[in-house]
């Protein structure tokens, strides 16, 4: 280990003090064949974005785009200094429906040297192999499972990301698909592969409102990630607040983390209409605050990342 712990971002490593208020979970670039026509691939509209993030008191947002979805670190590591927004970026892989075979065709091994690239030399297109890597490092490996169950792919890619953890000491962030799974992801994460609990992010828990099951979740000691709170008239909407209070209340604030995840064009902001990354920070945090107290909500959106995001890196 290299000593205290740092967050990493695409500009270098810095102290987690200096984090400030973070969105923990958006996208400024992504692109998907599952998505077709709703890529988010322009820098100007990335730059408008972040931009309205910043005025409304943003100070840092982290990418969960992993490696071979248009990550485009190189022009986040540019917007990040232009604007002045810390920005960490992310390697791993996400689920196979995402990618074209040609991706897919890895082992552990192979994976693993991906991902431990990207976090210590710099990141590489997907599409470019043989290109030296010269663009900024990771900040934390992005895996995801699969509904309801850790299929094969979940199991390969999951495995290679503890592998990858135990190399460089990166924290993992979970996509969990439709927030299910997540008990079975910490069985694997945390119980057979080693991770400890405080190392793994699992996102979208707001997508499966289950008080019970969160409360249970939480009891493992993971951080806990409820990101795109914004899908009006939706019952997870509705219920947030109620699920968030009760956790609070059960004393499992400190491993709440929130975030936006915009992944569509048309769920910007700037360009789409949508609420983007704003959001977390215009309306989502102002009704918190009068719900939870001051307090509670800095802490989901300073302390917890500061503390979710950085580690003693091993390089």
């Amino acid at each position: 280990m290299t000593g205290e712990p740092q967050v990493r971002t695409v500009l270098g490593d810095i102290d987690p003090a200096e984090l400030g208020v973070t969105n923990s979970h958006d996208h400024l670039f992504f692109a998907s064949k599952l998505l077709p026509g709703q890529e988010l691939d322009d820098p100007t509209a990335a730059i408008e974005e972040l931009l309205h993030f910043k005025a409304a008191g943003g100070a840092a947002l982290v990418q969960w785009t992993p490696y071979g979805l248009t990550r485009r670190t190189r022009e986040l590591a540019w917007i990040s200094r232009e604007i002045g927004v810390h920005v960490v970026a992310a390697t791993g892989l996400h689920r196979a429906e995402h990618y074209a075979p040609a991706i897919l065709h890895r082992v552990v091994d192979d994976l693993v040297k991906v991902f431990v690239a990207d976090l210590t030399e710099g990141t590489q297109p997907a599409d470019l192999p043989d290109e030296p890597r010269t663009g900024p490092r990771a900040g934390l490996i992005k895996v995801a499972g699969a509904f309801h169950v850790i299929d094969p792919h979940a199991r390969l890619t999951m495995t290679a990301a503890a592998v990858a953890h135990e190399e460089t000491g990166a924290t993992i962030a979970v996509h969990l698909e439709l927030g299910t799974a997540a008990l079975e992801t910490v069985h694997l994460l945390c119980d057979q592969l080693g991770v400890s609990p405080d190392r793994v992010i699992l996102g979208h828990l707001n997508r499966n409102p289950d008080a019970r099951l969160q409360r249970e979740i939480a009891e493992t000691g993971v951080f806990l990630g409820f990101d795109g709170p914004s899908r009006a008239n939706h019952a997870t909407d509705w219920r947030l607040f109620d699920g968030l209070e009760a956790l609070v209340e059960a004393g499992h604030g400190g491993q709440i983390l929130l975030g936006g995840d915009t992944t569509t064009a048309a769920a910007r902001m700037v360009t789409g209409g949508g609420p983007g990354a704003p959001y977390l920070l215009t309306t989502l945090a102002p009704r918190l605050t009068k719900l939870l107290g001051g307090d509670v909500v800095t802490a989901m959106l300073v302390a917890n990342p500061a503390r979710a995001f950085a580690t003693s890196w091993t390089e």
